[in-house]
């Protein structure tokens, strides 16, 4: 099913700090699959803040990029929206389902779940603003007492959406425990508009096991991506094409690793580049041999060029090891 004139039931999820452009080029470069940026502040979006605003321009991005907007005031939504349009956005999806206390308090994100007739006013006034679809990203619930997304889904289609994530866990739970699926099928059972289901999802199989449960139309995937940017097109292909998932040899391990700090250093600079980079060398890593060590030592390092080549030592190293059987 095509949801938002996209080829794709994948969707990688907007992650904040995370979904920048570089990791959006690199997703993109494996495959199929949707982009959602990273989380954009209307607030700091309608001064247009230099940060914020370099955020939002996907110009000159080859790839669709729906761009993520949170935020509380209906005006400076409409506004913003506008702005996201004209900086190349291909749809704008709300967030409704951010659990983080920094975005709460302003009573963004997940906190709209709390105030609906607020949520349905914003949903009205992004999809009068541009001619571009409008999806709302949300949750279960505020808490185990307050689970109401049905009814949100409900607002959401009424209100304009073209479609919804539903992310299977409450805000009070933030990203602990075992996502709820069967919320996400009531949901599908509930709406008409598409519905795209969100958690627990960290491989192609997964993937389909939640939409064979769920029938929702289509899965985002978040954390799992995180130091594997292929499994975006890797799902899409497993859905689409019955293509079975294979395990990244690790030569193409390290050359997205050193794809990726190459992105980052060039969007960012090499001071910034090389301070992010540790979050990224720990997830590419992670359950490879001697990966702690390495881990230790790459984030001692001060120099973007020995940082390039303590990754190249260490996986050639793995990879040597790998062929001698050890």
């Amino acid at each position: 099913m095509r949801i938002l004139d996209l080829n794709s039931r994948v969707f990688l999820a907007p992650m904040a700090g995370i979904t920048d452009k570089p990791m959006r080029r690199l997703v993109s470069s494996f495959g199929g699959g949707n982009i959602v940026s990273e989380m954009v502040a209307i607030n700091a979006l309608s001064r247009k803040n230099p940060k914020t605003y370099r955020i939002a321009d996907v110009r000159d991005e080859s790839y669709p990029v729906i761009v993520q907007l949170v935020g509380s005031d209906a005006k400076i939504f409409d506004y913003a929206a506008k702005l996201a349009y004209e900086l190349g956005a291909h749809a704008l999806d709300i967030n409704m389902g951010c659990p983080v206390r920094k975005i709460v308090n302003g009573n963004s994100g997940s906190y709209l779940m709390t105030d609906m007739p607020q949520a349905a006013k914003i949903i009205e006034t992004v999809v009068r603003a541009t001619p571009l679809k409008v999806s709302v990203k949300f949750r279960k619930g505020w808490d185990c007492r307050s689970i109401n997304a049905v009814e949100f889904a409900k607002m959401c289609e009424e209100s304009g959406a073209s479609y919804v994530t539903v992310h299977g866990r409450t805000r009070s739970e933030f990203y602990s425990g075992k996502a709820d699926w069967d919320i996400i099928a009531a949901v599908k059972n509930a709406i008409s508009i598409p519905v795209i289901g969100n958690g627990d999802v960290d491989s192609p199989e997964k993937a389909k096991e939640m939409l064979d449960y769920t029938k929702a139309d289509g899965v985002m995937i978040g954390r799992a991506a995180l130091g594997c940017p292929w499994l975006i097109a890797q799902t899409h292909d497993y859905l689409e094409k019955g293509i079975a998932p294979q395990n990244m040899p690790l030569p193409l391990v390290k050359k997205a690793l050193l794809t990726h700090i190459k992105e980052l250093t060039a969007y960012y600079g090499e001071k910034l580049a090389l301070g992010l980079s540790r979050k990224y060398v720990c997830w590419y890593c992670k359950n490879m041999r001697d990966a702690r060590k390495f881990r230790e030592r790459y984030v001692h390092i001060a120099d973007l060029a020995e940082a390039v080549a303590e990754v190249c030592r260490y996986f050639d190293r793995c990879s040597e090891q790998e062929g001698n059987g050890k």
